[in-house]
C-alpha cells in the first residue's frame, strides 16, 4: 500500500503509519471469515481511498474505521490520540454496535441513517464507507452464502445510487456487478461465459477498427489515447431484461474509449470518426454540452462498423475521463493532472459537482454542502425512519399520511396525529430525508375524506377511499335497520326477526320481494332511501302474520300510527352519531331544540329539515311519500352547525368584538362572510357556527344584542327570523 502513498507529505505518511500499527495493535487475533487477519479489510478501505488520493485524515480514519465497533476503542482516545478530526470520521462510520436493536434491520437502518448525518458534516465519511463496501463486496464469497441477498440487495439499492450520484461511475459500475452476481449467481454465470464468446468471435473486428482508427488519428496528426470498453455483465443483463432482448441482439457490448488533449478535439475527433464509419441515426448523445447531473461528461456516438456491426465511441479530454471515472474525488485527483491549466480547471464537471468541490474546498460549509449533495443523491425518493429505526423510502412530496399507509393500511385508517423529529406536526406536512415519523393512533380514528387532498401515493388514496366506502356502507346499513325496526313497531311488532331457522323463510321471502340478495343488502338500501321502510316493514309484519306472529295491540296505540294517504314509517331518533347516512340540510341547518323532518332521498341517506323549511315545504308537496318522522335524541353526543345574521353598524373592530360575543356564549365559528359593500354604513356579517342546542343559540343572540355595534341578529335560513 506504501507505494500508493507517494502523494503524502512525510509527515502525513508518519501519521497514517502511526493510525495502522494502532489499527493493527487493537484488532490484534481477529480474524476474518476467509481466516486472514482482520487487519487486510482496513488496509484495503485505506488503498482504495489512497487510489482516490483522499487526504491523510481520511486514510488514518480508513484504517481505524471499525476500531470504536469491534475493539473497545473509545472516542476519546481516538481524540486524544489523532485529534478530533479523525475521531468525527470514525464515529461518523461507526455502526451503533453499543445500542440494543430488536432486528438486523434496524441496525443497519440507523448505520444508514448516521452515515448521510455525517455526511453533512464531511463528505469524506461517504468515500470512506463506499470504499469499506466496495472491499466487503469484493470478499462476499466468504461470508455466509445466506447472508448473500440480503447485503448484495442493499449494495444494489443504496451504495451504488450513491456512488453514481457523486460521480464515482468506476465503483458504481464494479458494485452493480459484484451486486448481480451475488443475487443472481447462475445468471452472472451464464452472461459472463456468453460475453467471453462474444469477445473471442469479435477479436477480429476490434483489432480492425482499432487499425482503422490509429490509421485516421495519425494521417490527421492527431494524439489520441484509445482503450476498449466492455460493457458489465450486469448492464448488459439490465439492458435484456428492460428492452426483452436476447444477448445476441444487444449490439453494444464492446466499445472504444478515445482520450483527446483538448475539448476542441472532442469535436474534430468526432468528425473524423463519422467520416470513417457512418453513423447510427439517433445514436448520438453530446454530454459535454449537456452533461449529466453527477458531473458526467462525454460525446456518444454509435458507427456501423466492420462487417456491418454496431460500435459505440466515447470521445472526452482527460479531465473529462477523471471525472467520469471518480466523480467527487476528482477534487483531489485533479490537482496533479491540470495543476497549471487554469481553463482546463474551469471546464471540470458540471456546475453540480463544481460546487460540491468549492464548498467543500473553500467555504467548509457543512450545511450548505448537505442541502446541495441531499437534493441530487435520491432525485426521486426520500429516506425516513420509523421510531425503530427501520428504514424507510418514499416518493418525494408524500406526507405523514402516504408514510402511516406505507407501514399499515391499519396504521393509516387509525392515525390521529404524527410526530417528525420529536415535534408534533399536521398530518399534510411533506416528510424529507432522514426525517424520524412517530404515527399517534386510536382506535376510534377513522380517515377524512380531507387527506384524498393532499397524499401522493396510490396505495394511501386507494385505502382511504375502500375504508370511506366501506363506512359509508355500514353507516347505512345501521341506519336501515335502525328505520326498519322504528317502521315495524308501527306495525306492533317489537323487533326484526332473528336469524333462526324458524324466521329464515320470512327473510327469504321478504329478500325476494325486496330484490336484495341479502339482509345486508337491504338494511343498506333502506338506509340510502332505496328502499322504503314503511313498505318493508307492513309486508313483514304480514309474513310475520302468516307464521303465526301476531302485533301487539298496546304497542300499536302506543306507536304514533298514522293514516290516510301518507306512510307512517315511525320515528328515527337523531343523536349526531349517524355518521355519513345522515346529513343535516345547508338551507336550514337545524339544531336541537328545533322541529324536524327527515327526507329519505333515492340513494342519497337521510336529509334532516326544520319543519318551517320552504326547500322541505316544497319537496313534501312532490315527494310527500319519502319524508319520515325524525325527533332529536335526549342527550345528542356533538355541537351543530347553523347560520346566523348579524346586522352591525360598520367600523373598527365591529368583527372582533361580535367575534368576542360569539365566544362568550361557546360558540365555535366555523366560516364567516362579509358583504362587499356597506349600505349607509350597516353591514351584514354572515356565520356559521357550531353549537349544542337551540338553547345555547338564544343565550348567544343575548350576548350579541349587548354588544354596542349590533343592529339586529337573526338565524340565516329560508324561513322566518327567530329574533330581532
Amino acid at each position: 500500500m506504501t507505494n500508493k502513498l507517494d502523494y503524502l507529505s512525510p509527515a502525513d505518511l508518519a501519521s497514517v503509519q502511526i493510525a495502522y500499527r494502532f489499527a493493527n495493535a487493537a484488532h490484534l487475533g481477529q480474524l476474518r471469515n476467509s481466516g486472514e487477519p482482520y487487519i487486510t479489510h482496513p488496509i484495503a478501505v485505506a488503498a482504495q481511498c489512497a487510489e482516490w488520493k483522499l487526504d491523510a485524515q481520511a486514510l488514518m480514519a480508513a484504517l481505524l474505521h471499525d476500531a470504536l465497533e469491534d475493539c473497545g476503542v473509545t472516542k476519546e482516545q481516538l481524540v486524544e490520540q489523532f485529534g478530533p478530526s479523525v475521531a468525527e470520521l470514525v464515529d461518523g462510520l461507526t455502526k451503533l454496535e453499543k445500542l440494543h436493536f430488536n432486528t438486523r434491520e434496524e441496525n443497519q437502518a440507523e448505520s444508514f441513517r448516521k452515515m448521510l448525518l455525517a455526511m453533512a458534516r464531511d463528505v469524506r465519511v461517504i468515500l470512506i464507507k463506499l470504499a469499506d463496501r466496495t472491499h466487503n463486496m469484493r470478499t462476499l464469497s466468504d461470508a455466509p452464502r445466506d447472508k448473500w441477498a440480503r447485503i448484495a440487495s442493499e449494495t444494489l439499492d443504496i451504495y451504488a445510487p450513491i456512488a453514481y450520484r457523486l460521480g464515482l461511475n468506476q465503483t458504481y459500475r464494479e458494485l452493480q456487478d459484484l451486486s448481480f452476481k451475488y443475487l443472481n449467481p447462475w445468471r452472472h454465470t451464464v452472461m459472463s461465459k456468453a460475453v467471453a464468446k462474444a469477445r473471442g468471435r469479435r477479436r477480429d473486428l476490434i483489432q480492425k477498427v482499432q487499425a482503422d482508427l490509429d490509421a485516421t488519428f495519425k494521417q490527421h496528426q492527431m494524439a489520441v489515447w484509445i482503450a476498449g470498453r466492455e460493457k458489465t455483465t450486469y448492464s448488459i443483463y439490465k439492458t435484456m431484461d428492460e428492452k426483452n432482448l436476447s444477448f445476441a441482439q444487444v449490439t453494444d457490448i464492446y466499445g472504444f474509449r478515445i482520450i483527446v488533449p483538448n475539448l476542441i478535439d472532442c469535436y474534430t475527433a468526432l468528425g473524423l470518426l463519422h467520416q470513417l464509419y457512418k453513423p447510427v441515426p439517433g445514436k448520438f448523445k453530446d454530454h459535454i454540452a449537456i452533461s449529466k447531473i453527477n458531473g458526467y461528461q462525454s460525446l456518444h456516438t454509435t458507427l456501423v462498423g466492420p462487417s456491418g456491426i454496431h460500435v459505440e465511441f466515447q470521445l472526452r479530454t482527460e479531465v473529462m475521463h477523471l471525472v467520469a471515472e471518480t466523480g467527487v474525488t476528482a477534487h483531489w485527483l485533479y490537482k496533479e493532472v491540470a495543476r497549471g491549466d487554469g481553463r482546463q480547471n474551469d471546464r471540470m464537471g458540471t456546475q453540480w459537482l463544481q460546487s460540491l468541490l468549492d464548498i467543500q474546498d473553500e467555504n467548509r460549509d457543512a450545511t450548505e454542502f448537505w442541502e446541495h449533495v441531499k437534493v441530487d443523491l435520491f432525485p426521486d425518493a426520500v429516506y425516513v425512519f420509523t421510531p425503530k429505526s427501520q428504514i424507510m423510502a418514499m416518493p418525494r412530496g408524500a406526507t405523514v399520511i402516504d408514510f402511516a399507509y406505507a407501514i399499515h393500511s391499519n396504521v393509516g385508517d387509525h392515525t390521529l396525529s404524527a410526530k417528525v423529529n420529536g415535534d408534533p406536526v399536521a398530518l399534510r406536512t411533506e416528510i424529507k430525508n432522514g426525517d424520524v415519523i412517530e404515527v399517534i393512533t386510536a382506535p376510534q380514528a377513522s380517515p377524512n375524506p380531507a387527506w384524498l387532498g393532499f397524499v401522493r401515493t396510490a396505495r394511501a388514496r386507494s385505502k382511504i377511499r375502500q375504508h370511506l366506502k366501506t363506512l359509508n356502507q355500514t353507516a347505512s346499513e345501521n341506519l336501515g335497520e335502525k328505520m326498519l325496526t322504528q317502521a315495524l313497531r308501527a306495525e306492533g311488532i317489537e323487533h326484526l326477526p332473528d336469524g333462526s331457522d324458524q324466521n329464515a323463510a320470512v327473510w327469504d321471502k321478504l329478500l325476494r320481494f325486496s330484490g336484495n340478495r341479502t339482509q345486508s343488502e337491504l338494511m343498506t338500501d333502506i338506509g340510502l332511501g332505496k328502499r322504503i321502510a314503511s313498505i318493508v316493514a307492513k309486508r313483514l309484519a304480514k309474513l310475520l302474520s302468516d307464521i303465526g306472529e301476531k302485533p301487539d295491540a298496546l304497542l300499536l296505540t302506543r306507536e304514533r300510527f298514522v293514516t290516510g294517504e301518507s306512510i307512517s314509517q315511525g320515528s328515527v331518533s337523531i343523536d349526531g352519531s349517524e355518521s355519513t347516512s345522515v346529513r343535516f340540510a345547508h338551507c336550514c341547518r337545524p339544531i336541537p331544540g328545533d322541529s324536524i323532518l327527515g327526507y329519505l332521498g333515492r340513494g342519497e341517506g337521510l336529509t334532516i329539515h326544520s319543519s318551517d323549511c320552504l326547500v322541505a315545504k316544497k319537496l313534501h308537496h312532490k315527494d310527500s311519500e319519502r319524508f319520515i318522522t325524525v325527533e332529536w335524541a335526549e342527550e345528542p353526543v356533538r355541537a351543530f352547525e347553523t347560520g346566523i345574521v348579524v346586522t352591525v353598524t360598520n367600523g373598527k373592530g365591529v368583527l372582533a368584538s361580535v367575534a368576542s360575543a360569539l365566544a362568550s356564549g361557546g360558540a365555535d365559528i366555523i366560516q364567516v362572510d362579509m358583504a362587499n359593500d356597506a349600505t349607509h354604513g350597516v353591514l351584514d356579517l354572515r356565520f356559521i357556527i357550531a353549537v349544542r342546542d337551540l338553547n345555547q343559540l338564544e343565550a348567544i343572540f343575548k350576548h350579541l344584542r349587548r354588544t354596542t355595534a349590533v343592529l339586529k341578529v337573526q338565524r340565516s335560513k329560508n324561513t322566518s327570523p327567530i329574533a330581532d
